[in-house]
């Protein structure tokens, strides 16, 4: 049975509807966050980064990132959206990065460098755009849930 190792909740500002997650040491990634970015695909895989279009264009997402010693496996949750990538880092951490702020105060410690494996879950997806679009800014509707654990 796989063990959650550590948790984070987080508060990720949105902007031009992208965020990502980017290998801390910023030397070691050819292309930065931003860079690259592929308008609407839900999650995008590059050379250690990983980026997350939302369906909201300016919001605060609320972002459960899960630290797993092996696969969890797939919840039986009802996702708007859902996809894997791998993830290489050099440092064990990863930085939290948004296309107004790059790179933010949120640092995610895997305990190791290495290859993981990313599984990325998200709900609120309609409910966010019909908020940002209607109302303006919204807070905590789009849920995303982070997976990470060692590849094997």
């Amino acid at each position: 049975m796989p063990e959650l190792l550590q948790q984070q909740m987080l508060d990720v500002e949105v902007a031009f509807r992208g965020f990502g997650f980017q290998e801390s040491d910023d030397s070691v990634v050819p292309v930065p966050f931003g860079d690259g970015y592929e308008w609407g695909m839900f999650l995008a895989q590059h050379e250690r980064r990983f980026d997350l279009f939302s369906s909201g264009h300016t919001h605060t997402a609320a972002v459960t990132v899960r630290i797993w010693d092996a696969d969890p496996k797939a919840e039986p949750v009802e996702w708007d959206e859902l996809g894997e990538v791998d993830f290489e880092t050099t440092t064990g951490d990863v930085a939290v990065w948004t296309m107004t702020l790059g790179r933010s105060d949120h640092l995610i410690k895997l305990g190791a460098p290495g290859w993981w494996r990313v599984r990325v879950g998200c709900t609120g997806r309609a409910e966010v755009a019909r908020v940002t679009q209607s109302e303006g800014v919204a807070h905590g509707v789009e849920k995303y849930v982070i997976d990470f654990w060692p590849k094997a």
